[in-house]
């Protein structure tokens, strides 16, 4: 009779390159797809991503039963600034071998190496909200999701192009590749919340790099102001759909879009709204506070059909995340941070104003006091610290000390991560 291995006995380590394949299996039933992958899957997701050190496994006799990796991303705080992040993706453990701690120890051997490599935070996207909070980390950001009736909107239908002299072009995947990241990168700068984008990234969203056999090629719209800037783009598709009486009944559904001005939001989704036999538009992942609905003549033609937590932010490092964001108020606040895992926490002075900040550990009493979870979503500028204390999730040691927090910290537009990884 074969004993349940302790957990002891089960190895976690750094996986070799040529184990890529056993580890994306356990990633694959983990996520409850395929199990094995193809040729085209294990080519596709390794080349350009393999990182020695970066991919965790648990081996229980010689068979991969956990995974973990991480990579290099920044993070835009308030203001525009970019900090370094630890990102936290393809994490799993086999139903078969849950509850032995086999995530605890990757994720302390990951945070323990982020923490000494200079990571400022670590981020992920949470599958279960319940799992991440006792390791240090708390949605940061929300996405909203809507469907829209076209129909409803009141919009012209009639309508040839923005009414700002700007235009909308189709272009092709390598039009995208050239234009898109330095349009990205002006997004980014201007949106707490928001990461990244590298080259793999480009050439898997626009079919360069392809190794699932369903994807399907979207199309790329393009705006362009009055000046020929690229302000805008977005990708979507749209499905094949026709009623009984040979009516289209079609829906573009957004994969992404960008603008860095307002003009070029309100044209992207006019366009989508005025496209032949399309009688619904879905979004793709939008800020909460997206302007969407209200571009709309009626916004009632929007309705949210997801409404919920996104990027989950972990503080590697209190001084320098307070430091690195900007502050539109001026004062001093005295935190107390919990730690969970002896490598973040402990009592900090903030002294903010618009010109800059100074966070350092202090001996003086605490006004505040908060975890690591409630930090970042406080950091990020999405959350209210008087809403908080009435959740019971800080506790003001000084009355007063939960308004003074939002008065310094929170911001006139929600942090967003257009992106999934």
């Amino acid at each position: 009779m074969t004993s349940v291995p302790r957990a002891d006995d089960i190895e976690i380590r750094p996986i070799a390159e040529a184990e890529f394949a056993d580890w994306l299996r356990a990633v694959n039933t983990g996520f409850l797809r395929a199990p094995a992958p193809s040729e085209e899957e294990i080519e596709g997701r390794r080349r350009g991503r393999f990182i020695e050190g970066r991919y965790l496994g648990a081996f229980d006799q010689g068979r991969c039963v956990a995974t973990f990796r991480s990579f290099d991303q920044e993070l835009t705080a308030v203001g525009g600034a970019v900090v370094p992040a630890d990102a936290v993706s393809g994490v799993t453990v086999t139903a078969t071998h849950r509850r032995r701690g086999l995530l605890s120890r990757m994720m302390a051997r990951d945070l323990a190496a982020a923490k000494d490599r200079g990571d400022v935070v670590a981020t992920l996207i949470a599958a279960e909200y319940p799992i991440y909070g006792r390791y240090g980390f708390g949605p940061a950001t929300s996405m909203a999701e809507w469907t829209v009736d076209v129909p409803r909107t009141g919009l012209d239908a009639r309508w040839a192009g923005p009414a700002d002299g700007g235009r909308i072009d189709l272009v092709d995947g390598e039009d995208v590749r050239k234009l898109g990241p330095e349009l990205h990168e002006r997004l980014r700068r201007d949106r707490p919340g928001a990461i990244d984008r590298d080259a793999f990234w480009w050439k898997a969203n626009t079919g360069a790099l392809r190794w699932d056999p369903t994807w399907k090629q979207p199309f790329f719209a393009v705006y362009r102001s009055a000046s020929g800037e690229v302000d805008g783009m977005a990708a979507y598709e749209v499905d094949d759909n026709w009623g009984d009486a040979k009516q289209p009944l079609n829906t573009a559904t957004v994969r992404w879009l960008i603008g860095t001005t307002p003009a070029a939001e309100r044209a992207l989704w006019e366009y989508l709204c005025s496209i032949d036999w399309v009688v619904r538009v879905k979004s793709g992942w939008r800020a909460p506070d997206d302007l969407l609905p209200h571009l709309l003549p009626d916004p009632r033609a929007a309705r949210i059909t997801t409404l919920a937590d996104w990027l989950w932010v972990r503080v590697l490092d209190v001084e320098r995340a307070l430091e690195a964001r900007t502050y539109e108020g001026q004062g001093a606040l005295v935190l107390e941070v919990a730690g969970v895992d002896g490598l973040t926490g402990g009592r900090y002075r903030l002294e903010a104003s618009p010109e800059g900040a100074s966070c350092t550990p202090t001996t003086r009493s605490a006004e505040l006091a908060l975890g690591l979870g409630e930090l970042a979503a406080l950091w990020l500028g999405d959350e209210s610290a008087v809403r908080l204390a009435a959740l019971g999730r800080v506790r003001e040691e000084r009355v007063g000390a939960a308004r003074k927090a939002d008065a310094l910290l929170r911001t006139s537009r929600r942090p967003w991560c257009p992106d999934m990884f």
